[in-house]
């Protein structure tokens, strides 16, 4: 930090304002006994702020004394009275008369597991909560652990081909890239045995005797099977296969054979899927499609496309945007939807999404139904009873009035060509034989409890903790993974800081310092950041050849092009 640099800080109270610069951050004092609009003197006792010049934030803590909990949050900040400028991180002094500027604050060293968005946004918040400039600051690292080579997870390997603008949150993820202080581990997964042939496995130990703190954000990759349809392919096994994912099966889904295809599931990702594989190919071209998966689609016979779901229309999961894209095929109808079943009874009261939905449900495709080579349609009340070569039949059903499907007792048998299936998603499980006490095999993801991992008899494991959908499931969109990385980490910080959590988990609450050794002796087989920005340019550069977005790179290809970089 220069030498010449001012710390400021202004504080706006309710009865009176104060002004403080400093060169020195310890110099910064103690403030006791101010009164702030809405808080009691007690509450606005205490409060220390560290100052950085890389952050422009307002906030608040306020602590009425040792052991009690946090004040306001930074939304509450300015109706509050105070505003800080440059604000890092506030410190609650337990002692407001007897200021200590050297106090020791814990070291963190996080290891977070999983490279997709809940991963970075958790990467991100920590490195700015904890400022470089700061004591806690300047002790901290984050390193992120990814089984897949490529980082980004589901951004990179979920998000659909004509969709790019959901990537630009990547922007972020660069950003976050550049502080010194982080570091991404691809290719290398935590476990005794690798997720992939080429991986890099490193043992949970590796991880618990290297890092004082662990987040998992590895998200829910597995899909869940629906036992009536054994021969049914995952949903996901066509996403992995369009997006070049690192485990996509060999071979491409058989739509040069097939005329019908059923999807079981009323979500986003059963729309995507249609949307894909009914489009004309000439409108897909210039997308972030391989091109051995544009050869498939130019080369398909596909001529309908059945998305079943065991409710209701008003119970649909996918979105009005996600509908409204589809109806607007030009080349593909939706056949008409009984209207009976689009007109709600008097007692529903239905959402501002669900009114949208049916209101497009009613009006229908942009294109005539008849009209169009391709058609798709959507059936409800059915769940999948068995299926046979050919045939799939359905199970039919009422909603009750806590509006769940119950059978009635009908079965249905139709004629497909190939059933998919895309009911949802779970966790893996962690096979370490001390993370297996921390996964909740029927809920299907890290057992916690508001982020706190918890072992299986319902305590709180220290240090250890998760994000996104490997805590709550895989459901919610990018917003809701922010909210939920932020609320875990500032939470994370605040046990370290606060010693709100007793000791004696597995974490090492004084790990080396730098990258653990298991990973310095792993050399080219681990994609770092760095190589990860070189492998992008180059798939971008390629695509731009072709008149596309990028061509994706796989595994053999990507070493032999960061061997000739790295040489």
């Amino acid at each position: 930090m220069p030498s010449d640099y001012i710390y400021s800080v202004n504080l706006n109270l309710s009865d009176s304002s104060f002004k403080f610069k400093s060169q020195r951050a310890e110099d910064l004092p103690t403030l006791r006994g101010k009164k702030a609009r809405g808080l009691s003197a007690s509450e606005s006792q205490g409060v220390r702020v560290l100052v950085n010049e890389t952050v422009l934030v307002d906030l608040i803590v306020a602590d009425g004394g040792p052991g009690e909990k946090s004040g306001p949050q930074p939304a509450a900040a300015a109706r509050s009275g105070y505003r800080a400028r440059a604000v890092g991180f506030i410190h609650h002094d337990p002692h407001p008369s007897s200021p200590n500027p050297g106090m020791s604050l814990p070291r963190i060293k996080l290891a977070i597991a999983g490279g997709g968005p809940s991963a970075f946004y958790s990467a991100s918040r920590v490195l700015s909560r904890l400022p470089r400039g700061t004591p806690q600051g300047d002790q901290l690292e984050v390193h992120i652990f990814d089984r897949l080579w490529a980082p980004h997870g589901l951004v990179r390997y979920g998000v659909a081909p004509d969709h790019p603008e959901v990537k630009n949150c990547t922007h972020k993820f660069d950003v976050t890239a550049l502080d010194p202080r982080f570091r991404f581990f691809g290719n290398v997964s935590i476990s005794d045995a690798p997720s992939y042939p080429h991986n890099v496995a490193m043992p949970l130990k590796d991880i618990t005797q290297n890092y004082s703190h662990l987040l998992f954000a590895t998200g829910s990759p597995r899909p869940l099977a629906l036992p009536a349809l054994p021969d049914a392919i995952p949903a996901l096994s066509l996403v992995q296969w369009y997006t070049a994912h690192p485990s996509r099966p060999t071979n491409p889904p058989p739509l040069s054979d097939i005329s019908h295809l059923t999807i079981i599931g009323h979500g986003n990702v059963s729309l995507d899927i249609a949307r894909l594989l009914l489009s004309p190919p000439s409108s897909l071209t210039h997308l972030d499609l391989p091109r051995p998966v544009l050869d498939v689609l130019r080369a398909s016979s596909l001529k309908h496309i059945n998305i079943v779901s065991r409710r209701g229309p008003a119970e649909v999961a996918f979105t009005a945007k996600e509908l409204r894209e589809m109806l607007s095929l030009p080349n593909a109808a939706l056949e008409p939807i009984p209207p009976e079943l689009l007109a709600p009874t008097t007692t529903e009261k239905l959402t501002r999404q669900q009114s949208r939905i049916l209101d497009l449900l009613r009006k229908g495709s942009k294109a005539t139904p008849g009209s169009t080579p391709r058609s798709w349609s959507l059936q409800f009340l059915r769940t999948p009873h068995s299926m046979s070569p050919g045939f799939i039949t359905f199970a039919h059903n009422i909603l009750d009035a806590d509006r769940r499907a119950r059978p009635t007792g009908t079965l249905e048998t139709q004629p497909t060509d190939l059933v998919v299936s895309s009911v949802g998603y779970c966790s893996e499980p962690l096979t370490d034989e001390v993370g297996k006490n921390w996964f909740d095999f029927a809920l299907g993801r890290v057992r916690n409890e508001e982020g706190r991992v918890m072992d299986v008899l319902g305590n709180v494991v220290p240090g250890v903790y998760t994000a996104g959908w490997a805590a709550h499931g895989a459901k919610g969109v990018l917003a809701s993974t922010l909210n939920s990385a932020y609320s875990v980490t500032d939470m994370m910080i605040a046990d370290t800081l606060e010693s709100r959590i007793g000791g004696g988990g597995p974490m090492n609450p004084s790990p080396p310092p730098g990258i653990p050794p298991l990973i310095s002796s792993a050399g080219g087989q681990v994609i770092r950041y760095r190589d990860w920005r070189k492998v992008n340019e180059e798939e971008v550069r390629r695509g731009q050849a072709l008149g596309k977005e990028r061509e994706r790179m796989g595994w053999d290809d990507v070493m032999s092009f960061l061997g000739k970089e790295r040489s």
